[in-house]
Order: structure tokens, then C-alpha cells, then sequence
């Protein structure tokens, strides 16, 4: 299950917001109908998370934290109480809490960013970006995959000289 793309959206009066038909169509091949919905612990957006997926990184933190531990056991009561459940309705919409649109500064504007796994849900507005500058990315993917790593540019030839043309290398 994977969820790609960037799609614009907004939320009616009552914070109910249609799931981009792109996402519903990844949801209902792999046989989800429940969501679950999260803030993001980093940004200032929220998560929907299909359950299996949340089910998964549920096991994972309990395995990695200790019932017997108070820090333990307060990280993972955190994690695991402040969620929402949500379930689309016939027509692919769905309510988001008045407390997440506000923890997320939602106005009605919103952006559905497909992150994989799960979707993030952003404000559309000037100042709420998910995203870095292009020069900022394109240095930290270097980073991350190395000179070599990234087979779509910056590949090289077999004699280790770069592949300028954007045929791939024999």
C-alpha cells in the first residue's frame, strides 16, 4: 500500500473533507475501510493512518517500550490516546475534530501529501509548507543516497564516468 502525491483539497463548515479518490482507490485494493488519525509528532499537520499500518507501529512501540518503565509507559499512552478513529462515509468524506484542526491550523484549506504508508494532512496556507527549498532537497537526497545511489541522476557509466543522457547505463 502506497500513497503518492500532493492534492489540494478544502473542508466544509463542519470539518468534514473529502479523501482524495486517488487515496480511496489505495484503501479499498488492499481492503481498508478504517483510519486511523493522528497529529504528527514533528509538524504541525496531521496523519491517517490505514489501520493495519497503525496496528503495526503500535506492536512496534510496545515492543521497543517497557510496560515496567514509568517514561515507558507514559511515551506509549501518549502515543496511543490521542488518536481518532475515522471511517469514510458513502461518498469518501470524513470528519476531522475541531481539536485536530486546530492543532494542525487548518482553516479549510488543506493538502492531502501521500507519504507511502500513510497520508499527511497539511494547511494550505502561505505559511505551513511541508516541504524544503529545491536546493536544500537536492543536497540532503545526495546525502542520503550517495554518489551512486540514485539510479534516475548523477548515474554513472561502467568505466565510472557520469551518465550525462538519460538512457540508463549498460
Amino acid at each position: 500500500m502506497r500513497f503518492l502525491g500532493n492534492i489540494e483539497a478544502k473542508t466544509d463548515a463542519k470539518g468534514r473533507a473529502f479523501l482524495p479518490a486517488v487515496f480511496r482507490k489505495v484503501l479499498n485494493a488492499s481492503g481498508e475501510d478504517s483510519l486511523v488519525l493522528r497529529k504528527d509528532i514533528f509538524e504541525p499537520c496531521l496523519v491517517l493512518y490505514p489501520e493495519s499500518v497503525w496496528n503495526e507501529r503500535m506492536d512496534t512501540l510496545r515492543r521497543r517500550l517497557s510496560r515496567w518503565n514509568r517514561r515507558d509507559q507514559m511515551i506509549y499512552r501518549q502515543y496511543v490516546t490521542d488518536v481518532e478513529m475515522i471511517t469514510l462515509d458513502g461518498n469518501g468524506r470524513f470528519l476531522i475534530p475541531k481539536r485536530y484542526l486546530k492543532l494542525a491550523n487548518i482553516d479549510q484549506q488543506v493538502r492531502f501529501t501521500g507519504m507511502d504508508d500513510c497520508i499527511e494532512i497539511w494547511s494550505n496556507s502561505e505559511d505551513s509548507t511541508p516541504f524544503m527549498p529545491a536546493e536544500e532537497f537536492s543536497k540532503a537526497m545526495e546525502e542520503a543516497m550517495g554518489a551512486d545511489g540514485f539510479p534516475f541522476s548523477g548515474s554513472h557509466l561502467p568505466d565510472g564516468r557520469p551518465d550525462t543522457t538519460n538512457e540508463p547505463a549498460a
